[in-house]
């Protein structure tokens, strides 16, 4: 494998993994980087945040999905740089710093994480959900203050612990803040004694004017109305100015909240800065049509890390745009090394969006296709069961999803922290 060329594949998540199997059967050798051991399928992270999934049925370990790929090296290893003229990135592993890698190719799939604009200080108290860990940390604090409340001698005078303040109404506080009102509608409303997780309040912030804002308008409105069923307050144009352990200050007045989740947005990595290349406003690295870094031959960023612009504007941060973006940047590489002609330029086929809310409904929209309802919640199944990575995953999201819908028990319902960090109630 020395004699043939490397392509230096950075990220685990759905971009960096099409890559990799797209240059299954090309004369390359592959090195495959990730600070995690695991390809995590974040658009079901929320439920393992509500307790109805656990994180080993949504994240499968990167070494058994390239087992098989002979031509694939994988590395645990933290990106910390990129030398554009030695054609080498930087990587922290084992205690070392900036150790060197060669690459004839590289393709950055490093994605994104929370963005709190411009106010980091909310971190501390608003967690975001990007990676397993947050979604066990944000179980282990809803499920805490039932626990807390339940322990209390006076729980009305603590109706802030069983407050849930979520911020930003796109696809994830939505889904996250219809699972949450199920949660303690169904699940936990018989099993306290002395608290009534019916009490609890679910309230979830947009600061524009309607949620899920990407949507068609109808679309929004049908969410909407089903999160007001589920028992959701949703609150538009309110804007958040600050957050701290008892609550949070809005455009419209103070919220005393113990449990405030954050959901408003993504900031993408550093990609910019490690290759000195133009970026967008939000950081995102410019790229051609082929997804190459401009004046960077060679070099590709796909997913959160690209801005990929079209006549429509800049392609959202989702998980097609990836793995479509992976597919093509293998192929273009794969025929670069053969000596064959390249692809087509990519051309990103939009196969619409879709958000559940709750059991039984969900929105979807594909093309001039619109539903809401059952229909769509059977479909917005259907799609994510399809697109777990492994067979195992499948099977036993499915298995668990049934359970849950026929018994509405929930498989995951652990708090695995052992040391007490949620806040203490004030009297």
């Amino acid at each position: 494998m020395a004699t043939v060329p490397r392509v230096v594949v950075v990220g685990g998540g759905f971009g960096g993994l099409s890559v990799v199997r797209a240059l299954r059967n090309a004369p390359v050798q592959v090195i495959f980087i990730d600070k995690s051991n695991h390809h995590l399928f974040q658009p079901l992270l929320y439920q393992v945040a509500t307790a109805t999934l656990g994180p080993a049925e949504i994240a499968t370990p990167l070494r058994q999905l390239v087992a098989k790929q002979k031509n694939v090296m994988l590395g645990l290893a933290e990106l910390s740089g990129v030398d554009t003229v030695k054609r080498q990135i930087l990587v922290n592993y084992l205690g070392k710093t900036d150790a060197r890698f060669d690459f004839d190719y590289l393709v950055l799939a490093t994605g994104a994480t929370h963005n709190y604009f411009g106010h980091n200080e909310f971190a501390k108290f608003a967690p975001g959900l990007k990676r397993v860990g947050d979604a066990i940390s944000v179980r282990d604090r809803i499920l805490r203050v039932f626990e807390m409340a339940e322990m209390e001698d006076e729980p009305k005078k603590h109706q802030d612990l069983l407050t849930f303040v979520l911020v930003g109404g796109g696809p994830t506080g939505v889904e996250l803040a219809g699972a949450i009102a199920e949660l303690r509608r169904y699940t936990l409303a018989s099993e306290y004694r002395r608290v009534d997780p019916q009490s609890a309040k679910v309230i979830l912030l947009q600061s524009g004017d309607r949620i899920l804002p990407s949507f068609h308008e109808d679309l929004s409105k049908a969410a909407h109305a089903r999160l007001e069923r589920l028992g959701v307050e949703v609150q538009t144009g309110v804007k958040v100015t600050g957050v701290d352990e008892a609550g949070v200050d809005t455009s419209t007045g103070r919220i005393a909240s113990r449990t405030v989740i954050w959901t408003a947005g993504v900031t993408p990595s550093p990609a910019g800065k490690w290759l000195g290349s133009a970026t967008d406003k939000a950081g995102r690295v410019m790229v051609n049509r082929n997804c190459e870094v401009e004046g960077q031959p060679g070099i590709f960023a796909v997913g959160d890390t690209a801005c990929f612009e079209t006549d429509g504007g800049p392609l959202p941060g989702v998980a097609q745009v990836a793995l479509q973006q992976g597919n093509h940047v293998g192929a273009v590489i794969a025929a670069r090394v053969s000596g064959n002609p390249e692809p087509e330029p990519f051309r990103y086929k939009d196969k619409g969006n879709m958000a559940v809310v709750g059991r039984n409904f969900a929105v979807i929209e594909i093309g001039g296709y619109r539903s809401a309802g059952f229909f769509a919640w059977l479909i917005w199944a259907f799609i994510h069961v399809v697109y777990l990575a492994a067979t195992g995953n499948r099977l036993r999201v499915i298995t668990q999803w049934i359970w849950s819908y026929l018994t509405f028990q929930r498989g995951s319902r652990l708090i695995v922290d052992a040391k007490d960090k949620a806040p203490r109630p004030t009297s």
